[in-house]
Formats: structure tokens, C-alpha cells, sequence
């Protein structure tokens, strides 16, 4: 028995070399794992030349090719009722792509001190405000006994614009806490002074997170948003499913974190709530509720849920074309809540493919697409 609620979700295959800008600016999102990808594209060839000793004369050199054709999935797993469950052995997880046959991964382990790179948005317009007036000891306490040296924080905030008060930043409790005073200003003046006028926001929340995805991918790490908001939007450009598809394809998993105003720990079922709730699974994250009195401890949980997921690793399909895909995580005979991130990596390059020096993954490793066509970019 397999879990009925994976969702199911999308990586997308670009082709290597063949996109220039787009191409070196999509691998610059995807995860620890393949950091070496950016490097290989960036030397045109793809070619590692090593040479310890001088080559004697008439002696062909001899050239290591290095191609990188590992995936990594970050995978949040909770059980039924969204609480930690204990460690789950790799040979349980499955894999299928395009509805293809199920497969095992060649590897798969928790996601530990994994370096994050986490954007934190704070809603500041009247959606809210409940969280607001104790946010910046609860963010700032985690410097404490969470977030760590190599961890990058950036922190925004929503309100009459989208402003910026830290971008990629490894910080301590006082600069933390010193970054979330400056960003709620605004926020904090006219809630001094209520009869102060309040403007008309210039930007609204789809097309925020847009922002700040196209922010947080660029950052090395693995690549988490904090959106501390009702989900409510009030206008933007963007659909909510056009965010959503934007944080898959560039790995970006979003949390939300909204006020709890009946204490059941459940959202309240609003039509936006509905939407942002699936933004938010469907990148990998999940939808959070607090109360005043208990967001330092849910922020927390929060980022022992992200140390918690689990790396799925296998190998490229090589035969995969372009274009966005669908894959689905499941655990063998499990119930568990299974939201997988998404990813971006390229395609296997036909030239590379042909010639006959290339080392081909085995068969038995190798995964299989389903008959499903790839959707178009």
C-alpha cells in the first residue's frame, strides 16, 4: 500500500548548452548535489583535463570527461497527522516519472545540516497582523538552536511595497532580529498611530513570492520560503498557479505560516486559503498554523521539518526530452504526508550519448518515463 495523498510533481529537463542565459541561470537553482553541473557548463565543453605528470613524448594525453547526471529531491515526510515519524529505510522509497514504472533510488538520506538558503516574507498588510508584534524575537531566536553558520537568510515584508531589509545573509540573533525591526517600520508606525493614513499596496502576494523566488534560487543552498501571510492576494498579476509552477521548476519549496484563530491547528477552508495551501504543498512545503503564544515554537518545528526531509537521489533519465514532467514519491506500505520538491536539471546531451568513451548507467538504475509526453515549456 502506497500513500494516496503524494501528490503528484514536476521537474523540468532543459536542454544542455542548448539554452544559453536560460540554461546557466536555471542551474544556478539546483541543489548541493549538482553544484559541479553549473561548473561543467560554464567551461563550454564540459571537459576536465588532469595532468599530474609530464606526458612522454608520443603518448596521446589522456582527457576525464565528467558528466553530472545525478538528481536530488528534497522530500518532506510526516505522518498522517503532519508529526515527525521515526527514521523510514531507503529501500521502502519509490520513484516513477510520467507514470512510468516504479523505481528505488540509488541512494536517499536525511537532509540534515545540508546548508539552507531560506527567504522569509512577512505580510504586512491587514491580512496578518495577528503574528506580527512578537515576530521578530520568535525569527530572531532561532539563531539559538536552529539556523546555523552556513545557513542564508533574506527577509521581506509586504506592505504598501515589497521591501528587502536582508538578502542572503549569515546572520546572529541580534542582526536577525535587528532585520525584521526595519522591515515592519512602516507596519510598526501605524499600528502606533492608527489614524495615520494607510496606502494602497503597489504589490500584491502572488506577485511577491514571484519576486522572491526569482530572489531565493540564485543563493546557493537548499532553497526554502517562510511566508508568514493568510494567503490572501488582493490582485497580482501572477495566478497562483503560475507561482506554484515557477517554485517547482527552480526547487523552491514554500511554507506558510498563518494565524490559528479557533486553536485547531487547521486553516479555515477560505477559497485563498484553498490556493495557497496548494502553492504550497505542490513546491514541497506545507501550510502552517500558530497562534501568537506558540509561534516561536512552531518556527522552530518549522525548520526541524525542513533538517528532516529526506535527499532522494537517482540517476538522469537519458532518454527524457525537454519540457516539464511529472514524478511521484511514494513510500512502500505507508500512509505517510509526502510533498516533494521540485528541480530543473538538463537533458542528456545527444553527442555525449553517442560516443562510444561515455559510460552509460546500467539498465537496472537507470529510471524509465512513462508514455506520458512531456508538457511544453
Amino acid at each position: 500500500m502506497t500513500d494516496r495523498s503524494a501528490f503528484w510533481h514536476t521537474f523540468e529537463m532543459v536542454r544542455f548548452g542548448g539554452l544559453g542565459l536560460r540554461c546557466g541561470l536555471m542551474l544556478r537553482g539546483i541543489t548541493i548535489g549538482m553544484c559541479a553541473l553549473g561548473l561543467v557548463a560554464g567551461w563550454g565543453d564540459g571537459v576536465l583535463r588532469a595532468q599530474d605528470e609530464p606526458t612522454p613524448q608520443n603518448q596521446p594525453i589522456h582527457t576525464l570527461h565528467v558528466y553530472t547526471n545525478l538528481m536530488q529531491i528534497p522530500v518532506l515526510v510526516l505522518s498522517a497527522y503532519r508529526t515527525p515519524m521515526a527514521s523510514i529505510a531507503s529501500g521502502k522509497f519509490f520513484v516513477s516519472i510520467d507514470s512510468g514504472p516504479r523505481f528505488r533510488p540509488t541512494h536517499v538520506r536525511l537532509e540534515g545540516d545540508d546548508p539552507i538558503s531560506l527567504s522569509i516574507l512577512l505580510d504586512a498588510r491587514e491580512s496578518d497582523e495577528d503574528l506580527l508584534p512578537k515576530i521578530d524575537d520568535a525569527i530572531a531566536d532561532l539563531t539559538s538552536v536552529s539556523l546555523q553558520s552556513h545557513d542564508r537568510v533574506s527577509l521581506f515584508a509586504l506592505d504598501c511595497s515589497l521591501t528587502q531589509s536582508l538578502n542572503g545573509a549569515s546572520v546572529g540573533q541580534d542582526r536577525l532580529k535587528q532585520a525584521v525591526d526595519l522591515a515592519l517600520q512602516d507596519w510598526t508606525y501605524l499600528r502606533k498611530n492608527r489614524h495615520a493614513p494607510r496606502c494602497k499596496p503597489s504589490v500584491h502576494l502572488w506577485d511577491a513570492l514571484t519576486l522572491i523566488i526569482q530572489d531565493t534560487y540564485q543563493i546557493p543552498g537548499r532553497h526554502v520560503i517562510l511566508a508568514v501571510t493568510d494567503g490572501s492576494d488582493g490582485g497580482s498579476k501572477a495566478t497562483w498557479e503560475q507561482v506554484r509552477i515557477l517554485a517547482q521548476e527552480t526547487g523552491v519549496a514554500i511554507f506558510g505560516l498563518t494565524y490559528d484563530t479557533v486553536g485547531t491547528g487547521l486553516f479555515q477552508n477560505r477559497s485563498y486559503e484553498n490556493d495557497f495551501n496548494s502553492m504550497c504543498e505542490l513546491s514541497g512545503g506545507m501550510l502552517l498554523t500558530t497562534t501568537r503564544r506558540d509561534e516561536e515554537r512552531t518556527l522552530k518545528r518549522f525548520i526541524s521539518m525542513i533538517r528532516g526531509r529526506y535527499i532522494v537521489e537517482f540517476p538522469r533519465p537519458s532518454a527524457t526530452t525537454p519540457g516539464r514532467h511529472d514524478f511521484l514519491v511514494t513510500i512502500d506500505k505507508s500512509a505517510a504526508f509526502i510533498r516533494p520538491a521540485g528541480i530543473s536539471v538538463p537533458i542528456a546531451d545527444p553527442a555525449i550519448l553517442a560516443d562510444p568513451t561515455t559510460v552509460r548507467p546500467s539498465a537496472s538504475v537507470e529510471p524509465v518515463d512513462g508514455s506520458k509526453p512531456a508538457q511544453p515549456q
